[in-house]
């Protein structure tokens, strides 16, 4: 099991559920966290729990999908950090409708945000991993990037095409010592999903919470260098 120890993350929407959770699980490994979102109230409170783990924690607030806000952050927080190890890419929204009365702003708003957010955030960080010819890159999917259903056109198209992004990064920058993952995890109760009304924030004992998210993500870290897990699929015991 490698130690983590003293590493650095960047984790994207890390201010709440999936990000927070992780951010979390990080810190108690030992890692410095760089969290990011576009609340920055939530994003103090959540690194005031980080430092009180005893790491170094810091917060930017900037949106994804803006190439020019992304490239200065990224560079601020890598500045700030000396370095960088891991990026957690989780950002993303969510919205649910017909092919026909989904508004074409709001399916152009998913596909900036968790296609080309993605993108321009692993842009700016992927040089530095390269340069230090080490690195690890979480991408999160969602089984929604799998297999499509009526009624999540929009969604699910960003996530398969994180899924495209992610597997065809993964295959260039192995020679360069840099591990891509892939996750695709069903339905977790996180505030996205509840706030959709497709998870209840009651339903601990039958729905993925984000705990059991960070914890995969951790496990699949501490793998030797010379093992990578390609890719994970985090389901639920209760159907």
């Amino acid at each position: 099991m490698k130690d983590l120890k003293n590493k650095k993350a960047i984790i994207t929407g890390g201010g709440r559920g999936l990000g927070k959770a992780t951010a979390i699980a990080f810190a108690k490994e030992g890692i410095d966290v760089a969290i990011t979102g576009r609340n920055e109230t939530v994003l103090k409170e959540t690194v005031t729990e980080l430092k009180k783990i005893g790491v170094n924690a810091m917060y930017a607030v900037f949106d994804v999908g803006n190439y020019d806000e992304v490239k200065a952050s990224i560079k601020n927080i890598i500045n700030e950090f000396g370095t960088i190890d891991i990026l957690v890419n989780n950002a993303g929204i969510a919205a649910f409708g017909s092919f026909n009365e989904m508004k074409v702003n709001k399916w152009e708003q998913i596909i900036q945000t968790n296609v080309m957010g993605m993108y321009y955030v692993t842009k700016e960080v992927l040089p530095h991993l390269i340069e230090n010819n080490v690195g690890d890159i979480i991408n999160v999917a969602s089984t929604a990037g799998l297999n499509g259903n009526a009624n999540t056109s929009a969604y699910s198209a960003s996530k398969f095409a994180v899924i495209g992004m992610s597997e065809s990064l993964m295959k260039e920058v192995r020679k360069n010592n840099i591990r891509v993952c892939t996750l695709t995890p069903s339905t977790i109760a996180s505030d996205m999903s509840i706030e959709l009304g497709i998870a209840n924030k009651d339903s601990e004992d039958s729905v993925l919470q984000p705990e059991d998210f960070a914890e995969l993500i951790v496990a699949g870290l501490k793998l030797p260098r010379r093992a990578m897990l390609k890719s994970a699929a985090l389901w639920s015991t209760n159907p």
